[in-house]
């Protein structure tokens, strides 16, 4: 007689009234959400995921860093962990599914366990990152990468630090206790809602993330010379501004170039700014994109020469400054190879695809092996009231992220790290 083995899966109408729920703490007038970190909706909401946590069965605490950690435990409850989660804090006009999605999956993976009276040999984590949308002080706090000042932390409205983490239960002052080891955490899986249009042009249900992108991104001023707009003949301008819309097109040239790399011009400020004044300044940013170092240093490469022969056409002086470089974050392959195995175990359609946007899963993965799950972004939208992601994608990427969980648990029980 064959016994048919009926595959765990999550709590469809629980999972998607939690996310229903969680939406109505700060919801905007229009339907989207507004939970800036460390504001009373913030607050409001940690204390509900809290309480989420404990009702799953789960042994909760906040690390210095103001990170909320549920912890079910494991039948080697001294294994290292596996973890998932995202982050609650929102933009200031965003929607329900960008990080919150992610936080309420992993409680309802663990909750569904839970009910079965089910029990991985990990001990698994739920995190909730602290202020992902603006520092990702949470996540380098576990990854030992927050930086020493705490002015570079001050919020926008003038709040120290300190007092934003004392208000969630962290501690700036202990912030390094928060940093995890590599052999505490076993490995550490993301679900995302995609916040692009890649998965519902191609018709694919799972994204399979290859990776986060490194980021760079630079100043770029471009000197010419002020003078009247009627009187300074055509031939004897140096005009910033004409100098500064070429350099815009030669990084849409760069950045159409065979590749997954993106690269945006978007900010702008002119100098003196006045209809009937020829441009002397310009400034204006660069965001380059690319899941690999070495690709995105060749295409600035090619910039730069373009740039040179720019300013001698001119007759204008064009520098760069950095402001940001972000190292890319690329996902396990082991870890892919069994998101795309779960997904063909579920019937469901998948493709690989890198992630352009950054999460916290890039800062996990300078302590563990990373992994990320995407789900579809109607039209792509996200960081907007209108983002939407349907029920059956919701509830697809959390049975995805069971199953990548419970094959996690074989994998590294197994010295040889198999991932059948």
């Amino acid at each position: 007689m064959t016994t048919t083995v009926r595959l765990p899966l999550v709590n469809r109408d629980r999972l998607l009234q939690s996310i229903e729920d969680l939406s109505n703490i700060g919801r905007l007038p229009q339907g989207g959400v507004r939970r800036i970190a460390y504001s009373p909706e913030d607050c409001q909401a940690r204390h509900w995921i809290h309480g989420q946590m404990r009702d799953s069965g789960m042994d909760v605490r906040i690390d210095t860093a103001g990170n909320i950690i549920g912890r079910y435990p494991g039948q080697q409850d001294d294994l290292p962990v596996l973890a998932t989660g995202s982050h609650i804090d929102t933009v200031p006009s965003g929607g329900r599914y960008d990080g919150a999605f992610g936080v309420l999956a992993g409680i309802e993976v663990v909750r569904s366990l839970h009910d079965q009276g089910h029990r991985l040999h990990h001990p698994i984590e739920v995190m909730v990152f602290t202020d992902e949308e603006g520092s990702m002080i949470g996540s380098k706090g576990i990854s030992g990468r927050v930086f020493p000042d705490p002015e570079y932390y001050r919020r926008p409205n003038g709040e120290a630090i300190q007092t934003c983490l004392a208000r969630i239960g962290g501690n700036w002052d202990y912030i390094k206790q928060a940093q995890r080891q590599p052999d505490e955490i076993a490995a550490f899986i993301e679900l995302h809602v995609e916040q692009g249009p890649i998965l519902e042009s191609m018709e694919k249900q799972i994204g399979v993330v290859e990776g986060v992108v490194g980021q760079h991104r630079y100043q770029i001023t471009v000197l010419g010379q002020e003078n009247h707009a009627g009187t300074t003949p055509m031939y004897m301008r140096c005009d910033a501004l004409v100098a500064a819309a070429k350099v815009v097109l030669a990084v849409n040239e760069i950045a159409t170039m065979p590749g997954q790399q993106v690269a945006t011009v978007g900010q702008m400020q002119v100098y003196p700014n006045a209809a009937n004044v020829v441009p002397g300044k310009v400034e204006m940013s660069l965001d380059i994109r690319d899941l690999s170092n070495l690709h995105i240093d060749r295409l600035l490469a090619q910039l730069h020469l373009h740039i040179q022969e720019i300013a001698i056409a001119t007759n204008t002086k064009i520098s760069f400054e950095r402001r940001l470089r972000n190292e890319p974050a690329l996902a396990e392959t082991h870890l892919q190879d069994m998101i795309a195995q779960v997904s063909e175990g579920l019937n469901l359609s998948y493709t690989y695809l890198p992630s352009r946007a950054s999460h916290d899963a890039q800062e996990l993965a300078n302590v563990t092996d990373m992994g990320m799950i995407f789900v579809p972004s109607e039209s792509g939208l996200s960081h907007s009231e209108l983002e939407y992601t349907s029920p059956d994608e919701c509830v697809q990427g959390a049975n995805v992220l069971l199953h990548t969980l419970i094959r996690c648990d074989r994998h590294y029980l197994n010295p040889d790290r198999a991932t059948s």
